[in-house]
């Protein structure tokens, strides 16, 4: 579907497009433009989570903002008008877009209008039509910030047309107020620019400041032409630092970060949180795994010693060099060669056609803790990457997530899944497969316990491994030739070796 519809010859409308696979709805989390800013062609114009992830969304033609249909926050159905443009600014009678001082109005829903051609001669990106890849070339914006605004709205484009996700730096400043949302805390008034009051920085200042979760507008520039630097950045973020630095999880852990707690006046007994989102999506998920695949779990306790001993040393290979070497590399590639010579595990099962589909790749899961709750992305064809390509793969699929950047794309076509609870102190638990896949390995914490070692009892690395499998694909038998398998090669990882 196209996500544009054309009301008059002067303006255009764009609709919440389908960001997913079959996705019905998103939330709009933040606007980057307000009635009344300049856009052009492929700019990021805001920030919607889908059940799956939160994507960015670039508007297909240039004009000035005219309207936004629903402020942040706003859950809304895919085809929905979101944003009204202005494409031919100055002509008619119509009346002006709202200047940005002015007090916005409420949002009025509009009916869906119809579908729009594709304009021709531009390329699909993931919305709408952007444009081709020979032409992404931008109109330059007034002020002293066009030069830094249009190199990152190329980059965005650029990346989106190459099929990745936009890097953090080429997002657009700080969104805008709309009806109905809150008024922004009164903040130190930063010398910037006329241009819609927009704080000046360089995309990698602008990422930097996100990651630190500073809101640019709050920060005073010192650079030229009041351009805010990284040391403005750091000045600010320097009052919230706490006093000693959080300790760093291990480097085997899964991605977690915690959302900041909203405040909660101290006489409330209840808070009630609106289940939407990544949430939602994992709870309608779960369900339907828990009450469709009949699950088994099984277990295993195993001495790690050698794979703790292992790990240590490709951290000094030179083969190595430049990739993140922990246990859940060991692990991961542990289950490959398990899978590898027990091949029957990896399979799904199809209800509408009573089949039992045999997959002949592995696209391994990895479950990470996010802000916007779990997610599952995977290594694609994991099962033909090397131990320094499944390193590198890793350590994409770990800073992406930690980004927020992980695309539908990257969660689906799973077919099995680690998840390593260790990370949280905890032995093990009974996982719960993730839809549509055959089995799911949790990996507990690895603890120096007593354990029996060539007749003695001595100091080991010990961790609990448990598997859960769908019981219509896999039987007893099979699944515990797997987790047995997974045990001996952690037990003694030369078997990588021998096995593979």
């Amino acid at each position: 579907m196209t996500t544009m519809t054309e009301t008059s010859a002067r303006f255009r409308e764009f609709k919440m497009p389908d960001v997913g696979e079959g996705l019905t709805e998103a939330e709009i989390l933040k606007w980057f433009v307000q009635p009344g800013d300049t856009v052009t062609d492929g700019q990021v114009v805001c920030e919607v989570e889908t059940a799956k992830a939160a994507v960015e969304l670039p508007i297909p033609f240039d004009g000035v903002v005219h309207e936004l249909r629903f402020p942040e926050g706003t859950t809304v159905d895919v085809g929905q008008v979101i944003i009204a443009i202005d494409v031919a600014p100055g002509s008619g009678d119509a009346p002006a877009p709202a200047p940005a001082a002015a007090p916005a109005q409420e949002p009025v829903e509009s009916a869906d209008s119809g579908d729009g051609d594709a304009p021709k001669g531009r390329t699909p990106v993931l919305v709408g039509y952007g444009v081709a890849e020979s032409s992404t070339k931008r109109r330059p914006r007034k002020g002293a910030s066009a030069a830094p605004e249009a190199a990152a709205v190329a980059a965005a484009v650029q990346a989106e047309l190459n099929g990745h996700a936009a890097p953090a730096a080429a997002a657009a400043p700080a969104a805008a107020p709309v009806a109905g949302a809150p008024a922004p805390p009164a903040a130190p008034a930063p010398a910037v620019p006329a241009q819609g009051g927009r704080p000046l920085a360089k995309p990698p200042v602008r990422k930097l400041a996100k990651d630190l979760g500073i809101d640019l507008a709050t920060v005073v520039p010192t650079g030229k032409d009041g351009v805010i630097t990284r040391e403005d950045v750091h000045a600010a973020a320097a009052p919230a630092e706490a006093p000693e630095a959080a300790p760093v999880p291990p480097a085997s852990a899964p991605v977690t970060a915690e959302a900041p707690a909203a405040a909660v006046p101290a006489s409330a007994r209840e808070t009630r949180i609106p289940v939407k989102g990544v949430r939602k999506a994992i709870a309608q998920a779960m369900v339907g795994s828990a009450f469709t695949a009949p699950h088994v779990t099984e277990f295993v306790t195993v001495d790690v010693t050698r794979t703790m001993k292992l790990v240590a040393e490709l951290k000094e290979d030179k083969d190595m060099a430049g990739v993140r070497v922990n246990p859940l590399l060991i692990i991961a590639k542990a289950l490959l060669v398990a899978i590898k010579r027990n091949p029957e595990v990896n399979a799904a099962w199809d209800e509408a056609n009573q089949e039992i589909v045999q997959k002949h790749y592995v696209n391994l899961g990895i479950a990470a803790a996010t802000p916007r709750g779990l997610i599952v992305p995977n290594i694609k064809d994991a099962h033909d990457k090397t131990l320094p390509q499944l390193a590198a793969a890793l350590g994409e699929l770990v800073s992406t997530a930690r980004d927020g950047k992980t695309s539908p794309a990257a969660m689906a076509g799973g077919t099995v899944t680690i998840t390593n609870v260790g990370v949280f102190g905890v032995d093990t638990g009974t996982p719960i497969l993730n839809p549509g896949e055959s089995a799911i390995l949790a990996v507990g914490a690895i603890k120096l316990q007593p354990w029996v070692h060539k007749g003695k009892v001595k100091p080991r690395q010990v961790t609990t491994l448990a598997l859960s499998f769908d019981h219509r694909l896999v039987d007893g038998e099979l699944g515990s030739k797997v987790l047995a398998d997974v045990a001996a090669i952690l037990e003694q990882p030369k078997r990588l070796i021998t096995w593979a």
